[in-house]
């Protein structure tokens, strides 16, 4: 065994490879098969709705990963996550809404909303989104280089704490106010919808579903081992350090910022990929994804799992969510009132989360 894989191979132990192993099962052969090969009348068959539940909290799940390797590793809290999540959706909705062509409400090759406003032609920014490999670029970079700024400046001025975590919400919300309007381009309150294929394939066909949901499996999984190999290295050690010291560690030779702002940077990309993903499943990206409270919800999920446990994040995300999908359908008008409670409940007697509570660590 070479030293790449003896080091990969030692991110986790038995029980989390399989683990691993069996979520890569479920996910490549498992729920396409039962979506399928199942008949739709057997009570075995898979149904569509589940699909897209269970692809949007893998999506969630990435965010969270990348909200636990700043918070939890790093103790950076961020309330301005939704944002970059966004901007990977719009980044990946641009390019779908120039894959509908002429299939539109108005037969033209400009999306519905720009004939609607009598554009006559594209903004510069959208320039080569028809293409999918400019369209990755855009996904990477559009929120690598926000975040980048952002925390270069944020760092450099030692701002940290609740003032950082301040000003991220105010971005995310300048940033949805600006999205709001409709000559920014991007349609206004309503977005990009009513998407019709991706890479030529209809994104209605269940082929294509099953794809984009293996895919984001993946990408999932990716996320984990990468996020895993960071923290388990000394970079991650350094982190850890930055977190619970931030002054001895520069004291001792380190350039704190340097290392902030890459894992900041980090995070916000792994955010963008996930919002990429989240776009072609659900048929719709707007402003709505960068509101604050979408945002804070993230920061609950990597609370309740229990944050700088990696898998925690991957708990939070998942059970917060299920509850939501469920409770807002049951129970709509309690569902708030449930996150709230949940919060509390998390902050008063499991500071460490559900993986805390199930190492005995509670209060």
């Amino acid at each position: 065994m070479g030293p790449v894989a003896t080091s990969i191979a030692a991110l986790f132990d038995r029980r989390g490879w399989l683990m691993i192993g069996g979520f890569i099962l479920v996910i490549f052969a498992v729920v396409p098969l039962l979506r399928l090969a199942v008949p739709s009348a057997s009570p075995l068959h898979l149904s569509d709705y589940y699909v897209l539940l269970f692809g949007k909290i893998m999506c969630y799940a990435m965010v969270a990963l990348a909200m636990d390797l700043i918070w939890g590793y790093a103790g950076i809290l961020s309330l301005g996550h939704g944002l970059f999540f966004a901007l990977g959706g719009y980044s990946m909705g641009m390019y779908l809404m120039r894959e509908i062509g002429t299939e539109g409400q108005y037969r033209s090759h400009m999306p519905d909303f720009m004939v609607f406003l009598d554009w006559k032609d594209f903004p510069w920014y959208w320039a080569g989104t028809e293409y999918f490999i400019v369209a990755l670029c855009k996904i990477l970079l559009v929120p690598g280089l926000l975040a980048f700024i952002f925390g270069w400046f944020a760092f450099r001025s030692r701002i940290k704490g609740v003032y950082f975590s301040i000003i991220t919400q105010a971005l995310t919300y300048a940033f949805m106010l600006l999205f709001f309007r409709n000559n920014t381009g991007f349609g206004g309150n309503n977005g990009f919808t009513d998407f019709k294929r991706i890479l030529g394939f209809s994104l209605a066909h269940p082929g294509t579903r099953i794809s984009v949901f293996v895919v984001t499996g993946l990408f999932l999984v990716l996320t984990l081992l990468l996020c895993r190999y960071i923290v388990t290295s000394k970079y991650g050690r350094v982190l850890a350090a930055i977190r619970d010291a931030e002054s001895r560690t520069m004291f001792s030779g380190y350039n704190t910022r340097d290392y902030k702002l890459f894992v900041w940077t980090l995070s916000a990309v792994l955010c963008g990929i996930a919002g990429a993903l989240y776009v072609p499943q659900v048929g719709i990206i707007n402003p709505s994804e960068m509101s604050p409270a979408n945002s804070i919800e993230i920061a609950i999920w990597v609370a309740v799992g229990g944050r700088g446990t990696l898998v925690g994040a991957l708990v939070g995300a998942g059970v917060v969510n299920g509850a939501k999908s469920y409770l807002t359908v049951a129970w709509p008008d309690f569902w708030l009132y449930f996150l709230g409670a949940l919060f509390v409940i998390v902050t008063l007697f499991l500071p460490k989360g559900v993986i805390g509570w199930r190492r005995g660590e509670f209060r």
